[in-house]
């Protein structure tokens, strides 16, 4: 019998329309003969699923179902495709959890720590994984541009500490531009981070829990055409995303095995993508994503290609392993 899979994308983030992208795609892409999928639409006033017609039916939250022409849809597994909350800060997670339903992503714990770039990066400190120089603000904290400076140096990234797709972040050359672009920050999170500029190879670094084993994949090299690898750089193809990457043996040697050690280390399950950046030889940790972009020119499943691995075996492996979980 074919089971029933909810694909849950949008969200209450920037990165909605991101999410909407991916979602469609793991529709597109899953085997029909093997499962019926739901497109399941999450926003704050409303979780509805869309049907082919693009008609709506209301989801209850009870239980997540729903009632389609008096006949009630029951999932056996959920597909999450939402970038940003509140699908990879461990929200959703904690309440798929709580009614029994297996999902795709990691569980809610790790979530939650993962989508906090701080509290994820003091974690990981003790395991010997490197990072920038940084220093933490809160809304309403005062700021004092020189301390700030002394600590992480000019240039430095100021960056919302709960945010992806480079939503937030500014790079700054100047002190009279930092406060600018702390108040930027401040518009998508209540905590920011800034970090000492890393002057080096960016690469990008994908961990899945591929038939039961930790895999890392093809690394990516990221060549942005901008200053950095920003929003326009990642969604509008003002970068080079080159996989696999061409740097060193060593270099792959070290980061594979950070990447690997990051998600044995915080009992991941389902997709990561790791970002670094190689200072003296050694890769530092920027951030983590729980919930990768899925479509076909996202990175992570251009590395699954790389791999051998399509992304219908991407998405079914992913189904596979949550429900056998």
């Amino acid at each position: 019998m074919k089971k029933n899979i909810a694909i849950i994308m949008g969200g209450y983030s920037s990165e909605y329309k991101i999410s909407l992208k991916s979602g469609n795609v793991v529709y597109e892409s899953l085997d029909k003969k093997k499962y019926n999928a739901y497109r399941i639409l999450i926003f704050k006033d409303k979780w509805t699923y869309v049907n082919e017609m693009e008609e709506e039916f209301p989801i209850d939250k009870n239980d997540f179902s729903a009632l389609v022409n008096d006949q009630r849809i029951h999932f056996d597994c959920v597909f999450n495709a939402i970038h940003g909350s509140p699908g990879e800060d461990g929200f959703m997670q904690g309440y798929f959890e709580l009614i029994g339903l297996p999902q795709t992503s990691c569980a809610m714990y790790q979530a939650a720590l993962t989508f906090n770039k701080r509290d994820l990066l003091a974690t990981l400190k003790p395991f010997g994984i490197k990072s920038a120089e940084s220093f933490y603000l809160n809304l309403n904290d005062t700021i004092d541009e020189d301390a700030i400076i002394g600590k992480v140096g000019l240039p430095c990234f100021v960056k919302a500490n709960k945010a992806g797709s480079s939503f937030g972040i500014s790079k700054v050359y100047k002190k009279e531009d930092l406060k600018t672009a702390i108040e930027k920050s401040f518009k998508e999170d209540d905590q920011i981070i800034i970090e000492e500029f890393l002057d080096g190879v960016e690469v990008s670094v994908g961990v899945i829990s591929y038939k039961g084993k930790t895999t890392v994949l093809p690394i990516t090299e990221i060549v942005s055409e901008n200053d950095f690898f920003d929003y326009e750089a990642k969604y509008n193809g003002q970068s080079q995303e080159i996989t696999p990457a061409r740097i060193p043996k060593d270099y792959e040697d070290k980061v594979r095995h950070e990447a690997a050690k990051i998600y044995d280390a915080l009992q991941m399950t389902g997709f990561s993508r790791s970002e670094f950046i190689f200072k003296n030889d050694e890769p530092y940790l920027l951030e983590l994503n729980t919930v990768p972009g899925l479509t076909t020119e996202s990175i992570l499943p251009q590395q699954a290609a790389k791999a051998g691995i399509s992304l219908e075996e991407l998405f079914d492996n992913a189904i596979e392993e949550a429900m056998k979980n």
